[in-house]
């Protein structure tokens, strides 16, 4: 780092990041705010989505109606006024029918009426004109003769026999069978204003509409509770997860602090008591006068010696002393030394001032101490480099060696055979809002990241 960056990060207001016992859980206002509006907007769109099926169904339905329409017609008012003088053209038959066909069926919605023989011959109109003219008939019509069903269709006026309806707009075509007092069949046909369909069908659907809506907005509303007691749950939930873990953590270190308090008031006085008491036995007379007893002496004196200090760098690592008093760099080198001393090339770089949470440093720790503990018990490394960044948004730390490494299957057996240290270093980051990623492969090393926001 150069010295103005130095200045620059002196310069600049201390930071605190997020201590873990202060992680946020989640809001359950937030969240059944949020459930609430996407129901909301997932409504509407179902909504959206429904109105074309509810104006096709009541276009379906208006269209059934004027078939019913249509067939009350021809059997209860036009069959029973037929004659068979109307096939033959007889002009009474025609007036008698004309009369009850303007009187009876004719209406604002229904503009023509049409008697047709099988032949394709115009028996009746109520327009005169058409009466005796000869179409050929479709297939739809020729069925519809044949069977009796009554069939409905949009007319297409630009047919001869349709001429004189073309003022009148679009029409819905919708004929069916009757017959003659001797049993000859003829084809009923009946022109609607379909105009009026649609109407008859916007009513239809728009008297559902309600009712839909009303059960839509029941259901939501009946919804908004339970999701309330959802996120309730997993907000305790969450609680419950954050606290065993803290207390995972909390135990963790306070049986570290006494293993520690134990060996130091323990093996390590014991150990420096020997050494004391070889060191004042080898300066004795009878040391003096034993060569072979002085410097086996001396050779014990030494060997307690780096005893103690093995078991002081194994204390450093089990409870840093330096980490609350010295801060976070200080307790790395102390955490790093064992590393030089196996004759490691080893490389530790902090940037200054982090300013950080006490408990965020101790998870820059943790993770530091389990990423060397790894290279010391299983990489075969030979230089390890350790990295502490701070940015505007996160500090950032980074062990990476070029020992044997390892791939995910082995991750796996050690997690399988309780080596849980990484998992639960993640699940911490995780709670502070950080990510542990973990980069290695067979011969290639691995590098340990850890980021948490600053």
């Amino acid at each position: 780092m150069t010295d103005g960056a130095t200045d620059r990060r002196r310069d600049a207001p201390p930071r605190r990041s997020r201590p873990i016992g202060e992680a946020s859980s989640p809001s359950i206002a937030r969240e059944v705010a949020k459930f609430v509006v996407v129901s909301l907007l997932a409504m509407v769109v179902f909504a959206a989505a429904s109105l074309p099926l509810l104006r096709h169904l009541g276009r379906s339905e208006a269209v059934r109606d004027a078939r019913d329409t249509a067939r009350l017609a021809a059997a209860g008012i036009v069959e029973p006024n037929l004659s068979d003088a109307l096939l033959t053209g007889d002009a009474s038959a025609v007036e008698r029918l004309d009369r009850v066909v303007h009187e009876r069926v004719l209406s604002s919605r229904i503009v023509r009426v049409k008697i047709w023989t099988a032949d394709g011959r115009i028996v009746y109109s109520d327009e005169p004109r058409l009466i005796g003219s000869i179409y050929p008939l479709g297939d739809d019509e020729e069925q519809a003769l044949a069977s009796g069903a009554v069939h409905a269709e949009l007319s297409d006026l630009d047919h001869p026999e349709n001429r004189y309806e073309r003022a009148e707009g679009e029409l819905l075509e919708v004929y069916s069978r009757v017959r003659t007092p001797s049993g000859t069949p003829v084809l009923f046909e009946l022109y609607e204003r379909f105009d009026s369909v649609r109407a008859s069908g916007r009513r239809i659907w728009l008297s559902f509409l309600p009712a839909l809506l009303a059960a839509l907005v029941l259901l939501w509303v009946v919804q908004v509770p339970l999701a309330y007691r959802l996120a309730s749950r997993v907000r305790r939930g969450h609680e419950e997860r954050e606290l065993l873990l803290q207390r995972t953590l909390d135990a963790s270190n306070d049986e570290r602090r006494r293993i520690a308090a134990d060996l130091h008031d323990g093996v390590v006085q014991d150990l420096a008591g020997i050494s004391y008491a070889l060191e004042a036995a080898q300066s004795s007379p009878a040391a003096a006068a034993d060569r072979s007893l002085s410097t086996t002496l001396r050779e014990g004196a030494a060997v307690t010696r780096a005893s103690i200090q093995r078991l002081r760098a194994l204390l450093v690592e089990i409870h840093p002393p330096n980490l609350r008093a010295a801060g976070l760099e200080a307790a790395l080198s102390d955490l790093v030394a064992p590393l030089r001393r196996r004759g490691i090339d080893t490389s530790l770089d902090v940037d200054a001032p982090l300013d950080l949470h006490p408990d965020s440093e101790a998870l820059l720790f943790r993770a530091a101490r389990e990423a060397i503990r790894n290279v010391l018990e299983h990489a075969d490394a030979t230089w390890v480099r350790v990295r502490v960044e701070r940015t505007e948004d996160l500090v950032r730390l980074s062990v990476e060696d070029n020992g044997s490494g390892f791939d995910a299957d082995a991750r796996d057996a050690a997690r399988e055979e309780g080596h849980v240290g990484l998992s639960l270093l993640e699940e911490h980051a995780a709670h502070v809002d950080g990510r542990l990623s973990l980069r290695s492969s067979p011969g290639r090393g691995t590098t340990l990241t850890l980021e948490v926001p600053a």
